[in-house]
């Protein structure tokens, strides 16, 4: 299984397929394995070389209780970090959730690594994340009854190990709120790719996003919440697949 080391914090990443680099980051509570489990995997290694990484604080990579450890700009060294060890200069990027937000943060802190950005049910704009925060529990049972209301349908079998397996002290802890880097929006480039669920609380931010952008496409998906639209797989594809066809 390789991993790398950056700066003391331990990062899980695997490798699939062949074609230009695809970098696939998941969203908090989760891991590299729901890109595969919800077919994102099967439909896109065929064209291209994935790479999977399990951010800090989430499956089999390193779980710091500091939330210093969880700074922007570390979460995004992890991914360059990776690209590096792999010898990848440039690379797509597809992050959703917790993913797009540090998407974002790389189009801040290292846009020249990314050819294109796809982003789903983030944006840079601030969060404050004190209430969510406080509802963590320290018991998985009661965790797993926290969130499982709003998987729903997407809680699938492998998810809800995974889930309850999560290091609840690290996911207090990278819990952070989220200051302001919007002004990121109007250096974004590099042709970019948003979306999100047309239920998702996110949905008005991101298209105020879209807004700002020079080089974007953007596009919803109607009644989906925000795990709604990572789940429904087959709605997302086609928009990507299009979209990255498009690049080449």
């Amino acid at each position: 299984m390789p991993g790398i080391d950056n700066d003391g914090v331990a990062i899980h990443y695997e490798v699939e397929g062949s074609g230009p680099p695809l970098v696939l980051h998941h969203g908090s509570f989760g891991a590299l394995e729901d890109w595969r489990e919800f077919g994102y995997v099967a439909a896109l290694r065929e064209r291209h070389q994935l790479i999977l990484l399990d951010a800090r604080g989430h499956g089999k990579s390193g779980k710091p209780h500091d939330p210093a450890a969880y700074d922007l700009r570390l979460r995004t060294t992890d991914v360059t970090a990776v690209l590096d060890a792999l010898g990848i200069q440039t690379a797509d990027f597809m992050g959703y959730s917790m993913g797009g937000w540090i998407g974002f943060g790389l189009a801040k802190f290292a846009p020249h690594r990314f050819r294109s950005l796809i982003l789903g049910g983030a944006h840079p704009f601030a969060e404050d994340m004190t209430a969510f925060r406080a509802m963590l529990p320290t018991e998985p049972d009661a965790f797993l009854a926290l969130v499982a209301p709003a998987f729903g349908e997407h809680l699938l079998p492998g998810v809800r190990q995974r889930l309850v397996a999560n290091d609840l002290r690290a996911l207090t802890a990278l819990t952070t709120d989220r200051m302001d880097f919007s002004d990121v929006l109007a250096t974004m480039r590099m042709p970019c790719l948003l979306y999100a669920g047309t239920a998702d609380p996110r949905l008005e931010k991101m298209e105020e996003c879209a807004r700002r952008m020079p080089n974007v496409t953007f596009f919803s998906l109607p009644g989906q919440s925000h795990v709604g639209a990572f789940g429904h797989a087959a709605l997302v594809l086609p928009h990507v697949t299009a979209f990255l066809d498009r690049l080449r």
